[in-house]
Protein backbone atom coordinates (compact mmCIF):
# COMPACT_ATOMS: atom_id res chain seq x y z
CA UNK A 1 0.00 0.00 0.00
CA UNK A 2 1.24 3.25 -0.92
CA UNK A 3 0.12 6.72 -0.12
CA UNK A 4 -0.15 9.62 -2.87
CA UNK A 5 -2.00 12.90 -3.44
CA UNK A 6 -3.94 13.28 -7.03
CA UNK A 7 -5.03 16.64 -7.71
CA UNK A 8 -8.69 17.21 -9.32
CA UNK A 9 -10.01 15.76 -12.52
CA UNK A 10 -13.27 15.11 -14.22
CA UNK A 11 -15.39 12.10 -15.25
CA UNK A 12 -17.77 11.24 -18.12
CA UNK A 13 -19.54 8.33 -17.92
CA UNK A 14 -22.94 6.85 -15.99
CA UNK A 15 -24.34 7.01 -12.75
CA UNK A 16 -26.08 4.95 -10.56
CA UNK A 17 -29.54 5.67 -10.41
CA UNK A 18 -30.26 6.27 -6.56
CA UNK A 19 -27.33 5.03 -4.19
CA UNK A 20 -26.69 1.48 -3.44
CA UNK A 21 -25.22 -0.40 -0.41
CA UNK A 22 -22.96 -3.38 0.70
CA UNK A 23 -25.90 -5.31 1.97
CA UNK A 24 -27.54 -8.63 0.66
CA UNK A 25 -25.79 -8.36 -2.40
CA UNK A 26 -27.57 -5.27 -3.84
CA UNK A 27 -23.92 -3.01 -4.49
CA UNK A 28 -23.12 -6.27 -6.95
CA UNK A 29 -26.27 -6.45 -8.48
CA UNK A 30 -26.52 -2.46 -9.20
CA UNK A 31 -22.76 -2.04 -9.92
CA UNK A 32 -22.89 -5.29 -11.94
CA UNK A 33 -26.15 -3.69 -14.17
CA UNK A 34 -24.09 -0.36 -14.22
CA UNK A 35 -21.29 -2.33 -16.28
CA UNK A 36 -23.71 -4.12 -18.22
CA UNK A 37 -25.75 -0.58 -19.21
CA UNK A 38 -21.88 0.79 -19.82
CA UNK A 39 -20.90 -2.26 -21.99
CA UNK A 40 -23.85 -2.78 -23.71
CA UNK A 41 -24.41 0.91 -24.64
CA UNK A 42 -20.67 1.07 -26.07
CA UNK A 43 -20.55 3.68 -23.30
CA UNK A 44 -16.65 4.02 -23.61
CA UNK A 45 -16.75 4.91 -27.24
CA UNK A 46 -19.65 7.46 -26.66
CA UNK A 47 -17.39 9.23 -24.83
CA UNK A 48 -15.83 12.57 -26.12
CA UNK A 49 -12.05 13.67 -25.89
CA UNK A 50 -11.29 11.09 -23.67
CA UNK A 51 -7.66 11.52 -21.87
CA UNK A 52 -6.69 7.73 -21.68
CA UNK A 53 -8.00 4.53 -22.23
CA UNK A 54 -8.85 3.77 -18.34
CA UNK A 55 -12.28 3.47 -17.62
CA UNK A 56 -12.75 4.16 -13.58
CA UNK A 57 -15.40 3.37 -11.24
CA UNK A 58 -15.88 5.35 -8.61
CA UNK A 59 -17.65 4.99 -4.98
CA UNK A 60 -18.98 8.31 -3.61
CA UNK A 61 -21.11 10.45 -1.45
CA UNK A 62 -21.37 8.16 1.17
CA UNK A 63 -23.49 7.93 3.68
CA UNK A 64 -21.18 6.90 6.77
CA UNK A 65 -19.06 4.41 5.75
CA UNK A 66 -18.87 0.98 3.73
CA UNK A 67 -21.84 -0.03 5.76
CA UNK A 68 -24.28 2.48 4.52
CA UNK A 69 -25.87 3.71 1.22
CA UNK A 70 -23.42 5.49 -1.43
CA UNK A 71 -23.43 6.59 -4.91
CA UNK A 72 -21.70 4.94 -7.84
CA UNK A 73 -20.19 6.18 -11.47
CA UNK A 74 -18.39 4.94 -14.30
CA UNK A 75 -16.49 6.61 -16.80
CA UNK A 76 -13.16 7.86 -18.19
CA UNK A 77 -11.32 10.93 -17.91
CA UNK A 78 -12.23 13.72 -19.83
CA UNK A 79 -11.01 17.55 -19.40
CA UNK A 80 -13.54 19.85 -17.71
CA UNK A 81 -15.12 21.66 -20.70
CA UNK A 82 -15.75 18.17 -22.64
CA UNK A 83 -19.17 18.82 -24.41
CA UNK A 84 -21.30 15.55 -23.75
CA UNK A 85 -24.67 13.45 -25.19
CA UNK A 86 -27.41 13.97 -22.97
CA UNK A 87 -27.18 10.39 -22.46
CA UNK A 88 -23.92 10.99 -20.19
CA UNK A 89 -23.08 12.54 -16.97
CA UNK A 90 -19.86 13.71 -15.43
CA UNK A 91 -18.47 13.76 -11.78
CA UNK A 92 -15.43 15.57 -10.50
CA UNK A 93 -12.82 14.17 -8.45
CA UNK A 94 -11.72 16.60 -5.99
CA UNK A 95 -8.59 16.46 -4.82
CA UNK A 96 -7.45 13.72 -2.23
CA UNK A 97 -4.65 11.52 -0.46
CA UNK A 98 -5.55 8.11 -1.50
CA UNK A 99 -3.91 4.75 -0.22
CA UNK A 100 -3.22 2.63 -3.21
CA UNK A 101 -3.72 -0.94 -3.23
CA UNK A 102 -3.53 -3.10 -6.31
CA UNK A 103 -6.50 -6.46 -6.54
CA UNK A 104 -4.24 -8.79 -8.95
CA UNK A 105 -5.81 -12.23 -10.02
CA UNK A 106 -9.38 -13.62 -11.55
CA UNK A 107 -11.93 -11.16 -12.59
CA UNK A 108 -13.91 -9.86 -10.80
CA UNK A 109 -13.05 -12.16 -7.67
CA UNK A 110 -9.62 -10.43 -7.27
CA UNK A 111 -11.65 -6.99 -6.67
CA UNK A 112 -14.06 -8.20 -3.86
CA UNK A 113 -11.46 -9.79 -1.97
CA UNK A 114 -8.80 -6.47 -2.08
CA UNK A 115 -12.39 -4.59 -0.61
CA UNK A 116 -12.93 -7.19 1.98
CA UNK A 117 -9.28 -6.70 2.69
CA UNK A 118 -9.45 -3.00 2.47
CA UNK A 119 -12.60 -2.85 4.87
CA UNK A 120 -10.78 -5.32 7.71
CA UNK A 121 -7.77 -3.17 7.62
CA UNK A 122 -7.03 0.41 9.81
CA UNK A 123 -6.74 2.34 6.65
CA UNK A 124 -7.47 5.77 7.85
CA UNK A 125 -10.59 6.39 5.41
CA UNK A 126 -12.19 9.36 4.99
CA UNK A 127 -14.80 7.66 3.05
CA UNK A 128 -14.68 10.42 0.32
CA UNK A 129 -14.40 9.18 -3.34
CA UNK A 130 -13.02 6.13 -3.60
CA UNK A 131 -12.21 4.85 -7.24
CA UNK A 132 -10.66 1.40 -9.26
CA UNK A 133 -9.21 2.33 -12.21
CA UNK A 134 -9.68 -0.10 -15.10
CA UNK A 135 -6.41 0.04 -17.42
CA UNK A 136 -4.76 -2.15 -19.98
CA UNK A 137 -3.33 -4.61 -17.29
CA UNK A 138 -7.15 -5.55 -16.36
CA UNK A 139 -7.96 -6.74 -20.00
CA UNK A 140 -6.45 -10.18 -19.07
CA UNK A 141 -10.01 -11.63 -17.16
CA UNK A 142 -8.03 -14.63 -15.32
CA UNK A 143 -4.77 -12.55 -15.21
CA UNK A 144 -5.90 -9.11 -14.26
CA UNK A 145 -4.42 -5.96 -12.54
CA UNK A 146 -6.90 -3.39 -10.90
CA UNK A 147 -5.15 -0.54 -9.06
CA UNK A 148 -7.54 0.93 -6.04
CA UNK A 149 -7.51 3.97 -4.78
CA UNK A 150 -9.15 4.40 -1.29
CA UNK A 151 -9.44 8.00 0.18
CA UNK A 152 -7.41 8.92 3.61
CA UNK A 153 -6.83 11.11 5.85
CA UNK A 154 -4.06 13.85 5.75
Amino acid sequence: MKKIKIPSFTLAGLKLEGKTINKNNQSKKDCGNLWQQFENNNTFSLIPNKLGPEIYAVYFDYEKDETTPFAYFIGCKVSEDTPLPNNLSTLVIPSQNYEKITAKGKMTGCITEAWKLIWKSSIPRTFGFDFEVYGEQSRDWNNAEIDIYISVKE
